[in-house]
């Protein structure tokens, strides 16, 4: 599928309507990480396809892969967003509570999202943003890398030295 990805054209409506498919899911816990707000989070994420629907006859797939010209936007549409906009509050409830979990069971999970969203939110934008990139868009430190013009080692360190605080700050 990858391979097929990377042949697939974002100026033609059938090959954005596959790549669509295939990002979004990316994009939108990107913004999920970043912002700490699911509606915020899908307005943003609709901003981003939007913007990239206009540009993408501009796309140049010899200078990067649709997911990092695409992940550039959405950082690009985050930047705007808190320019506009004081930082956010921390995340709202978990989503999707499963039937067989227990409301002790909710609270603690909720609990452990608003602890956790407190915690990013106490941390300086550039690491909050790596935190968003690696595990809200599952991009490898390479891509980050590329999008952030940051080294790869550099994006390794920081986002060990990031984890290391976070886990270091988590109570036991």
């Amino acid at each position: 599928m990858i391979g097929r990805l990377w042949a697939l054209d974002p100026a033609r409506d059938g090959d954005w309507d596959e790549l669509y498919a295939d990002q979004l899911p990316r994009v939108s816990n990107f913004f999920r990480y970043r912002v700490g707000d699911h509606a915020l989070a899908e307005d943003l994420t609709s901003r981003t396809f939007e913007k990239a629907w206009v540009a993408r006859h501009r796309y140049r797939r010899d200078l990067a892969a649709f997911s990092t010209w695409l992940l550039v936007i959405a950082r690009n549409v985050a930047t705007d967003h808190f320019r506009r906009h004081r930082p956010m509050a921390p995340l709202e409830e978990a989503e999707g509570v499963s039937a067989g979990e227990t409301p002790a069971e909710f609270t603690e999970r909720r609990d452990d999202a608003q602890r956790l969203a407190r915690m990013l939110a106490g941390l300086p934008d550039r690491e909050r943003e790596l935190i968003a990139l690696k595990y809200g868009s599952e991009l490898n430190n390479r891509q980050i890398a590329r999008i952030t013009g940051l080294s790869e080692s550099n994006v390794g360190t920081i986002l060990h030295r990031t984890v290391q605080a976070l886990r270091a700050g988590w109570p036991q």
